[in-house]
């Protein structure tokens, strides 16, 4: 798909971009204005169904992501953009299973038919990740043009989470060669932060994963699982890790505290969406991208960046 193609898309934020992750949600539409992008919000979307009814009926599921699929085609749009991996994830496996398992397809096809609305059948839209959107309708060079706070000295880890790249079968469109994004080494976020002027460390943890799945179940192995992802990022040289994924983003702010009040292990890396990153290289204002809503207070060290 030209890259022109991607300068107006249904735009799926899903339940974590209206809550926990509300300045993901922020910082994203922010730095699609600044890029001259459109996004334009699916109506009455619905919950992808997360890993709740994943674990309960796999099939529901993927109901549930092939009805916002349906959505944005009713809607005359043939790609839909959704920043949050889970989301991501969610409706590119519904996508899968539409194209590849039969049962998927009737099931889709009954509770279509008992909600009321068309059923969606596979190959009519396009899910894309935000990585996916700016990289492709706008590239780095066009990018770098629109720099006004260059992120030079800013060390950065980048961090992609387990969701974004597995498992591989889903995304058809990783691992093509050049240009493509690459699953056991992706390189998106590393490509769009250095057109800003970012400081990439070599970050051997980019995929692993945070246990936001558990957070809640078993809040000790989250916690070691996000402490090993600190220190590694901290030890690796970085003042910044970037996430892409509201899931990841409050689990290592979350678990961050949580380590030093119950492991006596302190860490003082920053987290950042890479769109509040974007947005503030692209002139705007912390305010804007909802930097003060960040829990590890990011607000000194970006002042000391030239970035306040």
């Amino acid at each position: 798909m030209d890259g022109n193609d991607l300068k107006k898309v249904a735009y799926y934020p899903g339940c974590a971009l209206e809550g926990t992750g509300h300045a993901y949600n922020r910082s994203t539409k922010a730095v699609g204005k600044a890029l001259g992008l459109d996004l334009v919000e699916l109506k009455n979307w619905n919950c992808c169904g997360a890993m709740e009814v994943k674990n309960i009926d796999p099939k529901i599921q993927t109901y549930l992501s092939a009805r916002n699929l349906s959505i944005a085609e009713d809607m005359g749009f043939d790609t839909v953009m959704a920043p949050c991996n889970g989301c991501y994830h969610n409706l590119k496996k519904a996508e899968y299973d539409l194209a590849h398992d039969a049962a998927s397809v009737e099931v889709n096809a009954r509770l279509s038919e008992k909600a009321g609305h068309q059923t969606y059948e596979s190959g009519g839209v396009e899910t894309i990740h935000a990585l996916d959107w700016i990289k492709r309708a706008v590239g780095e060079d066009e990018l770098a043009a629109r720099v006004k706070n260059n992120l030079k000295g800013l060390k950065i880890a980048n961090y992609y989470g387990c969701m974004y790249t597995r498992p591989r079968h889903i995304f058809p469109e990783k691992d093509k060669g050049p240009g493509s994004e690459s699953t056991a080494k992706p390189h998106f976020m590393d490509d769009l932060l250095a057109a800003a002027g970012a400081e990439n460390v070599d970050f051997p943890l980019k995929t692993a994963c945070c246990g936001g799945a558990h957070s809640l179940s078993d809040s000790d192995t989250s916690t070691r699982l996000v402490l090993n992802i600190l220190e590694t990022a901290e030890a690796c040289g970085a003042e910044v890790i970037a996430t892409e994924c509201p899931t990841c983003h409050t689990g290592l702010e979350m678990h961050q505290v949580r380590a030093e009040e119950v492991l006596g292990r302190k860490t003082n890396v920053k987290i950042l969406y890479f769109t509040q990153l974007l947005g503030m290289a692209l002139g705007l204002s912390q305010k804007k991208v909802g930097v003060q809503e960040n829990l590890s207070d990011p607000r000194d060290l970006l002042r000391q960046k030239g970035l306040g």
